[in-house]
């Protein structure tokens, strides 16, 4: 289990708590107070001005669709490197943004997917899956599924290389690759890897770094409740496609880098779900990055850290891709 001192301000690197003093002499308010559209346009503004400027460039990049299950189009978009004109088929990275199920975009995560496209030498497809509180648990799921599955067998229209698949996200997004990994591995469909940046992994938020970090380190408890409230009905809150620990079987999984900040209220739980998967014989990478908080790895350009996060993650995609 994570370091928990009585006094867990003190693990702030510089660069988090000089963001952390700038949030809170700003009056930032908290999402909880906001209605939903009011948290979406307010992620959206705010999220990118913390991230790297310009974005990092890409060689491609495609606005595309999909469709779920139901009919529905799904807005994705197409990043992939410089190299790729040659048009050999790419790899491919799926990736799910964070935002509590309820608030995040393509456009909150551009810059992260631009960075795990170039670092990882690969595409990576960016999914807007469909949120809560208009479309509840298991959406949000079935529309991820659906992309992943539609990858598989349509990602070459695309030039991409259908057996040379990955998955990943951050926080929810973490949660719903975890989900998908699962999922893949029961239909017989191969990753290379599952890259899950922080997920939120349990049924229930009682983890001691839940306690220890509730206020005071960007993803305060209230919020946590906020967003479960609009995603997921108290009763299916121990369904494993919730709550992935919950799975009764994690072996035979696609290999997993792990990410998480160590002053985050879901630090535990990530560090529980790498100790489950190493004992279910899954090899696991797992990195706990020091002194930040969650939400990190798109804030670039106010914590540095972020950056060394991109290069871990890219390169674990880039190994993943060619083993």
């Amino acid at each position: 289990m994570s370091r928990h001192p009585a006094h867990p301000s003190s693990l702030l690197n510089a660069a988090t708590r000089n963001l952390i003093d700038r949030v809170v002499r700003a009056g930032r308010p908290p999402m909880a107070s906001m209605t939903v559209q009011q948290a979406r346009e307010f992620y959206d503004i705010g999220g990118p001005m913390l991230d790297l400027q310009p974005p990092p460039p890409v060689d491609r990049v495609e606005e595309v669709r999909l469709t779920a299950r139901d009919g529905s189009p799904l807005a994705a978009r197409l990043y992939a490197p410089k190299g790729s004109a040659d048009r050999a088929a790419l790899p491919v990275l799926l990736y799910l943004h964070g935002g509590g199920f309820t608030v995040g975009s393509l456009s909150t995560h551009d810059v992260l997917c631009r960075q795990l496209s170039r670092l990882g030498h690969c595409a990576v497809v960016s999914l807007a899956y469909r949120l809560a509180p208009e479309h509840r648990f298991p959406t949000a799921l079935n529309d991820c599924w659906d992309a992943l599955s539609w990858l598989h067998q349509n990602g070459q229209d695309w030039g991409l290389d259908p057996q040379r698949m990955a998955i990943g996200g951050d926080s929810a997004g973490g949660t719903l690759s975890a989900v998908c990994a699962l999922m893949a591995r029961d239909a017989g469909l191969k990753l290379a890897l599952q890259l899950l940046f922080y997920p939120g992994t349990t049924a229930h938020q009682d983890t001691a770094s839940h306690r220890t970090f509730a206020e005071g380190f960007m993803l305060d408890q209230a919020t946590v409740d906020w967003f479960f409230a609009q995603y997921i009905d108290p009763a299916d809150r121990d369904d494993w496609r919730f709550a992935p620990l919950n799975a009764p079987d994690h072996s035979g999984l696609a290999p997993a880098w792990i990410g998480l900040a160590e002053c985050d209220p879901l630090v535990d739980e990530g560090v529980q779900y790498a100790d489950t998967l190493r004992m279910a014989g899954v090899p696991v990478d797992l990195e706990i990055y020091k002194g930040v908080v969650h939400g990190f790895i798109t804030m670039g350009r106010a914590i540095p850290d972020a950056l060394q996060a991109h290069a871990d993650a890219g390169r674990a995609l880039k190994h993943a891709f060619e083993s």
